[in-house]
């Protein structure tokens, strides 16, 4: 999003420029406005402008030491002088700075856009060049390994993901993928691990990890992460596909080498398991939860065990595990951020493999139930609220300890209830909104004879310059600037009706640096001169 400020103290060429111009005709998204270098240099801090259009000669911080300032600390901004005055001395500071333009006073439209336009195109270049291929490549070749390892984290964890968009992404991470996509996982547990520090377990790991390399690379391809329970994972896929795939022997021998180097190189104790073959990527999770829960169930605390994954080991057990209410992101994360259209959908999922798969298992339905109502639970008292005050009635199921005994039953209480903890949250929402906007407006009103400016604003309400900004225009459907504008002219019309205040004193007091950019502020707004305003009501 390009942005551009406009820097002039007289306040009708910065409202001209800033509004009669088709700003994103060109490109420009965001028009900043300020009517002095200091208010242009606490813009520059809040802001990320790419265009600075300045005039020269200001009260104060003139135009080229502004331009000085903006080349110091902001080398990317670029300036374009906007001047009445034609002199060499200017033209030639001007280039001294790198100004981008310089555009004598009075201004054309046209040429004002096409001294703009010519300044995009140079920051597209700029950028097309810090974006360039070679860039790319390099920050891609410096973080592979933790783009590798976190994709796989992904598929390990059941996160779903479009079959060309994962081809894409492995081939854009140098991951190869056997021809008929078979791949053997193998998982090793790190053991006996307690005296060593983080640097030195890293260590460890990456020198296994090039132990796997070395003993299985020549017939494999090797993909590795580190999961959540602190096992490495290494997905094996077949260069050579056509050849006859290794036997079991073979493997086994091979990881009881694995075992006994790490032994004797590394000083270390490991137990490894071997899940046999399955299918690329639809069998990965599969197979990595059983072996996990082998892990579990069969290494138990004993060190330096090896066992191979048989298949009847591999066969669905009578009562497997519900994937897709748990698969990420989690239903408590989805919550948090606010996500309704994906909890939806993922409630309907694990709903429909609910009934697809278990029908209406007493045990099933009670553990979907346990993970809803904690999940609602959870956000419901994070957000300060007893969840029984959020569902009404449907609470009285939860308190009494009725199990469901359908599907169907179940569905509609989860829908209910989803239902009212985001109405709530909306209803939080749009109060807190509104009352920040009543207090950003109380503040301009008691202090409109003082500073209003963004930055004072922001630090009354204590937040950041842009999220005030695009909050009030959110919510407001205008500008803040114009807000602003429209207390002063009407704190200006008080005065003139109700006050013998001079009318240059009126402008001062109202912040106006000359009579004159108030008088053309004064008329834009009520369509005649101040003096022609007083006159008509005293």
């Amino acid at each position: 999003m390009v942005q551009l400020l406009i820097v002039d103290d007289e306040v009708h060429v910065v409202e001209r420029f800033s509004q009669t111009v088709d700003w994103r005709s060109v490109g420009i998204e965001q028009v900043h406005k300020a009517y002095s270098g200091a208010e242009a240099l606490a813009l520059l801090e809040q802001f990320s402008v790419d265009i600075v259009l300045t005039d020269i000669r200001m009260p104060g911080m003139d135009g080229l030491q502004l331009i000085g300032d903006i080349r110091r600390r902001w080398p990317r901004t670029k300036c374009i002088l906007l001047s009445g005055y034609s002199e060499f001395n200017y033209a030639k500071e001007a280039i001294l700075h790198r100004t981008e333009d310089y555009l004598l006073k009075p201004v054309k439209e046209q040429e004002l856009i096409a001294a703009v336009e010519k300044v995009i195109r140079k920051l597209r270049s700029e950028w097309d060049e810090v974006l360039s291929r070679q860039r790319l490549a390099y920050t891609l070749k410096e973080n592979l390994p933790l783009l590798r390892a976190n994709l796989l984290l992904d598929l390990l964890q059941g996160r779903r993901m479009d079959e060309s968009a994962l081809r894409q992404k492995m081939e854009l991470l140098g991951i190869s993928r056997s021809a008929e996509d078979v791949f053997e996982l193998l998982m090793i547990r790190p053991e006996d691990t307690l005296g060593y520090d983080a640097d030195s377990l890293s260590l460890m790991e990456y020198a296994i990890g090039n132990i796997v390399e070395e003993l299985f690379g020549e017939r494999y391809s090797c993909w590795q992460a580190k999961d959540s329970h602190d096992y490495l994972v290494f997905v094996l896929m077949d260069k050579a596909p056509a050849t006859p795939a290794a036997d079991p022997a073979w493997f086994e021998r091979t990881a009881s080498q694995l075992q006994s180097a790490v032994r004797a190189y590394l000083k270390g104790k490991i137990s490894v398991l071997v899940s046999g073959q399955g299918r690329f990527p639809q069998e990965l999770r599969e197979l990595y939860d059983r072996s996990v829960s082998l892990f579990r169930r069969r290494f138990g605390n004993a060190e330096e065990l090896l066992m191979r994954l048989g298949e009847a080991q591999r066969m669905p057990a009578e009562i497997g595990s519900l994937h897709r209410l748990y698969e990420p992101p989690s239903l408590i994360h989805l919550l948090e951020a606010g996500r309704w259209t994906d909890i939806g959908e993922k409630l309907q999922c694990a709903f429909a493999e609910l009934e697809s798969q278990y029908g209406c298992f007493p045990e099933r339905l009670l553990e979907v139930y346990f993970a809803i109502a904690s999940a609602y639970s959870y956000i419901s008292h994070k957000n300060g609220k007893p969840l029984g005050e959020l569902l009404g009635e449907d609470f009285d199921r939860m308190s009494d300890g009725k199990p469901f005994r359908t599907v169907k039953g179940l569905k509609e209480w989860s829908l209910r209830g989803l239902e009212r903890i985001r109405d709530d949250m909306d209803q939080e929402t749009k109060h807190s909104r509104a009352a920040l906007i009543n207090e950003i407006r109380g503040f301009i009103e008691q202090n409109v004879f003082k500073d209003v400016s963004l930055q004072s604003i922001s630090e009354h309400v204590y937040l950041h310059p842009v999220y005030v900004s695009k909050i009030y225009k959110l919510v407001t459907g205008e500008n803040l600037s114009d807000y602003v504008q429209r207390v002063r002219m009407e704190k200006a019309e008080f005065l003139l009706k109700n006050s013998g205040v001079k009318i240059y004193e009126i402008a001062a007091q109202l912040g106006y640096q000359r009579p004159h950019s108030f008088h053309h502020a004064f008329k834009k707004a009520f369509g005649m001169t101040p003096q022609d305003y007083r006159d008509q009501y005293s």
